[in-house]
């Protein structure tokens, strides 16, 4: 069994720290101590509840540089990305504090009586958070949940449990009652496990591959608990030839090279009108080229590595020998590298156009007509996110409206703002993150009708 983590640089493969693993028996404890804490925090006047969050929202904003820090060394993300991220770790815990004093439940006619709703916290809520982006997305579950009166019990990934320790320190300095927030670093079979299957936590929130959500959402089926699941994408960017052409090639590759590819959102299948695609490429081929690939560390960076060795080899695992394409460059030596890749010549219905490859590798394929355009982008499992290129206003909404997918853009790739609901069509998930309903989404409805005829 295995009682520690190595974290390791992915840029340099240097050690940068070993965390203990939680065991089941530990989290078990947890629950307990969550389960105490959450009845303190829960009978708090709600105008206590926000100040609080406002007030470790604060402690993030002053502890940002380092949080940033920390996120490229145990990550490998760019700095600016990192420094976004811990700004919206911040946003997103104002964002919720505002919500506290919001939650209000319903007054509904009914003959004989009023009928009033509550809305009331679940309990003890499980985050398991991914390694692809550990901040924002712990930060999903875990802002909404604390602000509706819960308790948190974050299972970082094993490779990214640092910026989620720091976090949790940042909760308890901001005054947040002790064993509220806590995190639980360990293996997703052991740690992650046993917060699935424990009965006093009423409520998991999972980011990660489809077939591990598959596998939790069996397990919570036992006892009907609650399940917010986040899965993945192959997302599609489609171009019209009525489009900016320029832009639209000039806006690609970060569309699918942000992380290095390692993103749930990740535009990996570009489906370019036939009329428009030879210009495209042309536009491509330089736009993909001036990607700088580097050390994380360096702000002129846009792209780092790859998380893992085992990332690298499966990232490779989908390049078929001598494929047609467009090619970046990356470093060489230490680090899980690998290079900007865009692919041409490839079947519709290859694994690396069908299935989601979490590296920064994309395929361009053509298309004929709108409804062409469709076929191939609802040609998946998945159907989280993706991105339409048009000047046709009718065109941009019928495609919008026809796409199976949960997050659009029209002339942008943009698919998250804390501002706004987040979730997948198909084998992406189940249920919606972020956005005015988030809160909601952590409690029960309770119903209580009160007669009043005598």
């Amino acid at each position: 069994m295995i009682h520690e983590h190595r974290v390791l640089n992915p840029a340099t493969e240097e050690l940068v720290a070993t965390v203990p693993a939680t065991s089941a028996a530990e989290v078990g404890a947890a629950v307990a101590r969550a389960a105490a804490a959450q009845r303190t925090w829960a009978a708090l006047a709600p105008a206590d509840r926000a100040r609080l969050l406002r007030r470790f929202a604060v402690l993030v904003d002053e502890h940002a540089e380092r949080l940033a820090r920390l996120e490229v060394t145990e990550a490998g993300h760019t700095l600016g990305n990192a420094r976004w991220e811990a700004a919206n770790v911040r946003d997103l815990l104002d964002y919720a504090a505002g919500g506290v004093e919001r939650l209000t439940g319903r007054q509904i006619p009914v003959p004989g009586g009023i009928d009033i709703t509550f809305l009331e916290p679940l309990g003890v809520v499980g985050v398991i958070a991914p390694w692809n982006f550990p901040m924002p997305i712990a930060a999903w579950g875990t802002a909404p949940a604390l602000a509706a009166g819960n308790a948190v019990l974050l299972k970082p990934a094993e490779t990214t449990p640092l910026t989620a320790q720091y976090l949790a320190r940042l909760a308890l300095d901001a005054g947040l009652p002790e064993h509220l927030f806590q995190v639980l670093p360990g293996a997703g079979d052991v740690a992650g496990d046993a917060l699935v299957r424990h009965p006093g936590v009423a409520k998991i929130v999972f980011t990660g591959s489809a077939r591990v959500g598959k596998q939790i959402m069996a397990r919570c089926a036992d006892r009907v608990k609650r399940l917010t699941l986040e899965l993945g994408g192959k997302s599609p960017n489609i171009v019209f030839a009525d489009a900016d052409i320029e832009a639209a090639a000039a806006a690609a590759p970060m569309s699918f090279l942000d992380n290095a590819g390692q993103d749930c959102c990740a535009r990996t299948r570009v489906l370019v009108q036939r009329s428009a695609y030879d210009r495209f490429l042309e536009l491509l081929v330089p736009a993909v080229a001036s990607v700088v690939v580097g050390d994380p560390s360096d702000e002129r960076t846009q792209m780092g590595p790859l998380i893992s060795l085992a990332q690298l080899e499966r990232v490779r695992g989908f390049v078929p020998d001598g494929a047609d394409g467009i090619r970046g460059s990356a470093p060489t030596g230490p680090g899980f590298w690998f290079p900007p890749t865009v692919l041409t010549g490839i079947a519709p219905d290859a694994p690396v156009a069908t299935e989601e490859v979490f590296g920064p590798v994309a395929v361009v394929l053509p298309f004929e007509d709108e409804a062409d355009a469709v076929r191939l982008a609802d040609a998946t499992d998945h159907g989280l996110a993706g991105s339409i290129w048009t000047r046709d206003v009718g065109r941009a909404l019928r495609v919008s409206q026809a796409v199976r997918a949960g997050n659009l853009s029209v002339n942008s790739h943009s698919a998250v703002r804390y501002w706004t609901p987040f979730g997948g069509y198909k084998q992406s998930g189940l249920g919606r993150e972020l956005g005015p309903d988030a809160l909601a989404a952590f409690t029960e409805t309770k119903n209580v009708f009160i007669g009043t005829e005598a």
